[in-house]
């Protein structure tokens, strides 16, 4: 059995991650399709707009034959550990040969020469990345900068552009992993990663999340031609979550140790961020105040995010080396016998019910619990009780 991998967060899964799923089985010629999505926190250091069981449900109803829990702890980290974590994972189960993922331009062979350029880091290279992250630049765009400014072969296309970005960082983590895994780019179709335009029916799920907030006959007439019935179905129903209040209480309640041990901070930015909330009440006036050229607006929604679910930095980059496991959220009925026993055929457990929890052991074990927090955490803002060992069969 082969299975074609997606790596996803699908908040919310719309119309183009579902035509993603089929040219992915189309185009890999796959048996199965295996998504490993975030949980119920995102890479942007958001809570997902629904649970990590209806959106893994969504993702099988949508075309999926399974999906897998991306581990919280890279989950909400930084492009480059968020791909290591997910390879990591894939990487362990046998029948994983491929990895589709979204591109705005490239083909496999430009994404693995420029994979192979940020690998190479050769003295001129680590001279012209000093220069560059000296003016406040952040590492990835300053690293980007440093290569090509140094004439190294890669894609300066596949060095700007958020998808290709991410695309990048995938093939980077299996070269580095040594993975058997075959990149599979996929064009994107309709809105970019971050446009905040609704188009008629293939808008970016950030247009979508926005739309779901607005409430206008407008938005809604742009959610029902955006989204599958379930999942517009689901989003009627949407009410924000008082995450932001709640994360900006545990950022300010923490110790400036704590706060500082988180993964994406560096420099004292605990200490600015800290600041603006004591003087700023509302989450965006923080936002805004905090952002500079170093720091992004992403990265610092992380390190909020990061303290609020007890990551630190340590933590995080020994678990993306160590066995950790394969957690299913939901799994396609028909077939699934043959299905689990293909991901239970990899090098890290399995877990599908509460008495697998016993198979974990050491820093697998620390991992997993991060995402029980999460879970329990994610229960409480949205005043519903949904248990962590349950695995969906749709």
């Amino acid at each position: 059995m082969k299975f074609c991998a997606v790596i996803c967060e699908y908040n919310p899964f719309h119309n183009g991650h579902k035509y993603q799923l089929a040219e992915a089985r189309r185009l890999s010629g796959c048996d199965k399709l295996l998504c490993i999505m975030s949980g119920n926190f995102t890479q942007r250091g958001e809570a997902a707009v629904f649970h990590k069981y209806e959106r893994a449900r969504h993702a099988v109803l949508g075309g999926a034959d399974a999906v897998i829990e991306l581990p919280t702890a890279f989950a909400v980290a930084p492009a480059e550990l968020f791909a290591r974590g997910a390879v990591h994972i894939l990487a362990s189960i046998p029948a994983v040969t491929a990895l589709a993922f979204g591109c705005e331009s490239g083909t496999k062979e430009d994404f693995l020469r420029t994979a192979r350029a940020t690998l190479s880091e050769s003295k001129q290279f680590r001279a012209a990345l000093r220069e560059h992250m000296k003016d406040g630049t952040s590492y990835i765009r300053a690293r980007n900068a440093a290569l090509l400014e140094t004439g190294a072969d890669a894609d300066e296309a596949l060095l700007s552009s958020p998808n290709n970005i991410l695309g990048t960082e995938y093939c980077r983590a299996i070269l580095a992993q040594g993975a058997a895994i075959e990149p599979l780019p996929i064009p994107r179709v309709g809105g970019g990663y971050a446009d905040t335009a609704l188009f008629r029916d293939f808008s970016s799920a950030t247009a979508l999340r926005a739309a779901m907030q607005d409430g206008s006959r407008k938005a809604k007439r742009a959610l029902k031609g955006n989204l599958p019935e379930e999942v517009y179905r689901a989003a009627r129903g949407y009410a924000p979550l008082p995450y932001e209040s709640a994360a900006l209480c545990a950022f300010l309640a923490a110790s400036p140790e704590a706060a500082a041990a988180c993964p994406d901070c560096a420099e004292g930015l605990e200490n600015r961020i800290r600041a603006m909330a004591r003087t700023n009440p509302d989450f965006s006036a923080v936002l805004e105040k905090t952002v500079s050229k170093r720091y992004t607006a992403a990265r610092i929604r992380r390190v909020i995010a990061q303290n609020f679910l007890g990551l630190t930095r340590g933590e995080v980059t020994e678990w993306v080396q160590e066995p950790l496991y394969v957690r299913t959220l939901a799994v396609k009925k028909e077939g699934a016998e043959e299905l689990l026993a293909a991901l239970g055929a990899g090098r890290f457990p399995l877990i599908v019910r509460k008495s697998d929890y016993s198979l974990l052991r050491k820093d697998a074990l620390a991992c997993f619990e991060t995402d029980v927090r999460a879970n329990d955490l994610y229960n409480v803002l949205s005043g519903r009780h949904t248990g962590e060992f349950e695995t969906l069969f749709v």
